[in-house]
């Protein structure tokens, strides 16, 4: 059955102001956790932006003679409270914290860059450029929350003496395997959930490239002394079925499996970011220049993904049967 694109961009609205909500449940505490003033100054300065959009994403819905949905709305916010939970039970918080905050802005970024592409087809120009304005400010706090990676390293190694930094640099190291083991258990699956074949190369790609990070990780972890924490592996493995399972009840996978890839990208940059600056710290240029290598690749990766938007937008709107305006 076709459905209309104007009722399609409504329901990406409404999950715009489920994804704010859930920003500003995080953002209410996060200045507590920063471990920095200047992080938490920044971590401040952004909910009043994401005040904001809240508001905007809210009179937009209204302009169309639609609210918000409480249910959607009620889920993200209690995320965002466990999302912060998780980070105060880790020993290094400000880390763990920063790197999760320039995820979370990842798959705002993407959220809206989707729903650009949406409004453009669907002929909103007023949608359009709210979005895009939005989007340009979700854009500018990744690039502020990344000014900050030596503050959020110095805070979380601020108890950890000298003699402990191997000790350390062995659990950044499990960490990074167990984000890799996530990364592949999801891409081995993306190319059959995530439709157009566009997209199920790029995933491809980027998933030979994961399994041999997997494998240079491993290799320093042994070369320390150390090895992959199961625990964790299988922790975050686990997730990955998660929301594979997830994305296979959404028949617009394409466009939510794209924006959770950018975001995941995101993630695994600011780990590789803090882990090189730990590396440093402890002495070890091996590891260093191993967490320097994946890091570029990470990058690059995010950059093909968010090329991949238009298509990913489009690929969404052919799977729910959309109406062309």
């Amino acid at each position: 059955m076709m459905r209309d694109i104007q009722e399609q961009l409504t329901k990406y609205l409404a999950d715009a102001h489920a994804i704010e909500e859930q920003a500003l449940a995080q953002l209410r505490t996060a200045p507590d956790l920063a471990g920095d003033p200047a992080i938490a100054a920044s971590f401040r300065e952004h909910l009043t932006e994401t005040d904001g959009h809240e508001r905007l994403t809210r009179e937009l819905l209204e302009a169309r003679g639609a609210k918000p949905s409480r249910l959607k709305d009620a889920v993200m916010w209690t995320g965002g409270k466990g999302f912060l939970l998780f980070a105060r039970l880790q020993p290094d918080t400000p880390g763990k914290l920063l790197t999760h905050a320039i995820s979370y802005e990842g798959l705002e970024l993407a959220s809206y860059s989707l729903l650009g592409e949406v409004a453009n087809r669907a002929g909103e120009p007023d949608v359009e450029q709210a979005v895009t304005r939005i989007a340009g400010e979700e854009r500018a706090m990744i690039e502020r929350l990344e000014e900050h990676f030596d503050a959020a390293v110095d805070a979380s190694l601020r108890a950890v003496g000298p003699d402990e930094l191997r000790e350390q640099l062995r659990k950044y190291l499990a960490d990074a395997h167990a984000l890799e083991q996530q990364a592949i258990a999801l891409l081995e699956r993306a190319p059959d959930i995530g439709g157009e074949a566009g997209l199920a190369s790029l995933y491809e790609e980027h998933l030979a490239e994961t399994r041999e990070h997997s494998e240079l990780v491993e290799c320093r972890l042994t070369a320390l002394g150390g090895d992959p924490s199961s625990l964790k592996d299988s922790a975050l493995r686990l997730g990955a079925l998660n929301w594979a399972a997830f994305f296979q009840g959404h028949p617009d996978t394409p466009g939510k499996l794209a924006a959770f890839a950018f975001a995941f990208e995101h993630l695994e940059a600011a780990a590789y970011e803090q882990l090189r600056r730990v590396a440093e710290r402890a002495g070890d240029q091996e590891t260093a220049s191993v967490a320097a290598t994946i890091l570029g690749e990470e990058r690059a990766a995010a950059v093909r993904v968010a090329a991949s938007f238009p298509l990913a937008a489009a690929a969404s709107l052919e799977a729910l049967d959309v109406q062309p305006r």
